[in-house]
């Protein structure tokens, strides 16, 4: 291996095989190295997920944990801060071990150093679990459950469940906020610089969704043909689930009177909870489109069409190559004249398409600067599972970079590996 590189990104096909011929595993050189054409920034950005998959497609199930946990290692290495100091320093910077064995409170935030002749370990270097969990201790049983709970299919799931779930909370929100509503007799629509100054078109708010549902279109190709699929879709589910949690907050807290007298708003007594549950299942059927025959009130703080538009737009922009600019056009586009629609229906007052088009990119963006920091600062990982349980829960084990590369989800292997999956549980 060429010592002279500082970082495993820099790392050539050849010194990943080095790499793998030290760890013991030197029989999957040809496979990743030769076939694959595997280097350093490559080797980083392996999941487990690539390693059970065509067109990797490794079968032992020891071989595939012990490259995962390596890769794992090797990571924190890289990103360590005073790696390339040690690096040149060191006699054998390959069994470079990172220690985290404080006695004081005080010593907790200062990570210590040390070197070893070992060259037994499965990888070319340790790090302490920053959860204080040694995995071999692990019963079988333990592992299987653990196992289970991270795997991207259940916590996909998990995603799916809370959107939907706030989507249904959200909808059941609306009818109470309707009953809450200011009367227009005594309580006038607010003044509103945008909406004085725009003449009222009755047929642009379904205009508006026509934008959207030409995103959604979009978006739901890029969920089916994006290798990382369910990263996608879990984060879709995760981001907007939570924007819409906000919005029901906003929505319940403060009643802002109807932007104007055309919209014919007025309180509806529904009366018992069953009658506004059904309510709620009607608008959360029709996914609270106009163009769909749903109608509602009182949720003016703050857009959610605003709020699925500016989504929409940087899901199809974040998660399509960069060279396909013709397309990221279009939908800043349609996000802006989308925008532009609701305003002219005089749906919304223009503070509620401002704030909501602010919380919307904002938490977006934060939300995969974070996930990025995950990977590289490993050592937040307990603060972020008490401050950010559902985040940290989400993006356990996501790749630093999700590459946009697309593939035939039905392909003839696939269905193959999928067949024999079940036909083994059903064993």
């Amino acid at each position: 291996m060429n010592n002279s590189r500082s970082s495993a990104y820099d790392w050539s096909i050849g010194d990943v095989a080095s790499w793998l011929e030290e760890n013991g595993l030197s029989k999957y050189k040809l496979l990743l190295c030769d076939e694959h054409q595997i280097d350093g920034r490559a080797l980083l950005a392996l999941t487990e997920d690539d390693l059970r998959k065509p067109p990797v497609q490794i079968t032992v199930l020891g071989d595939i944990k012990r490259i995962t946990s390596c890769v794992s290692q090797l990571h924190t290495y890289s990103n360590v801060q005073t790696y390339k100091t040690n690096y040149k320093n060191s006699k054998n910077p390959r069994n470079f071990q990172f220690n985290n064995q404080l006695s004081t409170r005080k010593d907790q935030r200062e990570k210590r150093y040390s070197y070893s002749d070992d060259d037994d370990d499965v990888c070319s270097f340790t790090t302490d679990n920053p959860d204080g969990i040694d995995p071999k201790k692990l019963s079988p049983l333990e592992e299987e459950i653990r196992n289970a709970v991270i795997s991207e299919w259940f916590r996909t799931a998990v995603s799916v469940l809370y959107a939907f779930g706030v989507f249904l909370l959200a909808s059941f929100i609306l009818t109470v906020v309707h009953d809450r509503l200011p009367d227009t007799k005594n309580h006038p629509p607010l003044p509103d610089v945008f909406l004085e100054n725009i003449p009222l078109m009755p047929w642009a708010f379904q205009l508006c969704e026509i934008c959207a549902s030409l995103m959604m279109f979009f978006w739901v190709l890029i969920i089916i043909f994006h290798k990382h699929r369910l990263v996608v879709l879990r984060r879709s589910c995760a981001i907007s689930g939570t924007i819409f949690l906000l919005r029901c907050f906003t929505m319940y807290v403060t009643s802002l009177s109807v932007p104007g007298d055309h919209l014919q708003c007025s309180p509806t007594k529904y009366g018992t909870f069953y009658k506004r549950a059904a309510r709620a299942i009607e608008i959360f059927r029709g996914a609270g489109m106009a163009v769909h025959g749903v109608r509602t009130c009182g949720d003016y703080m703050f857009s959610g069409h605003t709020a699925t538009l500016t989504l929409l737009n940087f899901f199809v922009t974040e998660y399509t190559p960069r060279r396909w600019y013709l397309l990221h056009t279009l939908c800043w586009l349609l996000n802006i004249f989308g925008v532009f629609f609701i305003l002219a229906a005089h749906e919304h007052y223009s503070i509620d398409v401002l704030i909501s088009f602010y919380i919307s990119s904002r938490l977006f963006m934060y939300y995969h600067t974070l996930a990025s920091a995950v990977q590289v600062r490993t050592s937040d990982e307990r603060r972020r599972r008490i401050w950010f349980p559902l985040f940290w829960f989400f993006e356990y084990g996501c790749p630093l970079v999700v590459p946009n590369e697309y593939e035939w989800p039905f392909s003839a292997t696939k269905i193959k590996s999928l067949f024999l999956k079940t036909k083994e549980k059903a064993k």
